[in-house]
């Protein structure tokens, strides 16, 4: 999906950008993320939505198998790794057909997460590591952050 009449540099977490696609229906609405997206700066995505999970939705953490592999499940065990899987392709087809760079993304989510993600134990214990979405897009060359790390670029 190209966006002709956007010139944008970031993909964001349309969570981020105020749209209530949270699991809980809910937003983490950050103002900077925002005018991005208002002036054309940023391409909100929703990985989950683009996966093909609904709003709400149950509470999925991320976990890796002692060979590394990925499996995203639900809180009631319900493997949602192949909706995970295709949200994250959806996000990197997106960033690469409008030449992103760069993707501010919602802190420790299994899709968004960069650098800590919930462990998988439904317990609210963090650990190392990258959601599905913010991994593949940083192995593809792409600069993610979790939240603003990068200087508030609305305001530069």
């Amino acid at each position: 999906m190209v966006f002709p009449n956007i010139t944008a540099v970031y993909l964001v977490s349309a969570c981020l950008a105020g749209e209530n696609c949270r699991y809980d229906g809910k937003n983490c609405r950050d103002p900077i993320v925002e005018e991005l997206v208002r002036r054309g700066e940023a391409i909100a995505v929703c990985p989950e939505m683009l996966g093909g999970l609904g709003v709400p939705r149950e509470i999925c953490e991320i976990t890796r198998d002692e060979n590394g592999n990925v499996a995203v499940f639900s809180l009631s065990g319900k493997d949602c790794t192949k909706n995970f899987l295709k949200g994250a392709g959806e996000v990197m087809r997106i960033a690469r057909e409008n030449k992103i760079t760069k993707a501010i993304l919602k802190s420790l989510s299994p899709s968004c997460g960069f650098g800590k993600v919930y462990d998988g134990t439904f317990s609210g214990s963090l650990k190392d590591g990258n959601g599905v979405t913010a991994e593949l897009l940083h192995k593809n060359g792409i600069q993610v952050c979790s939240g603003c790390e990068f200087d508030h670029p609305a305001q530069t």
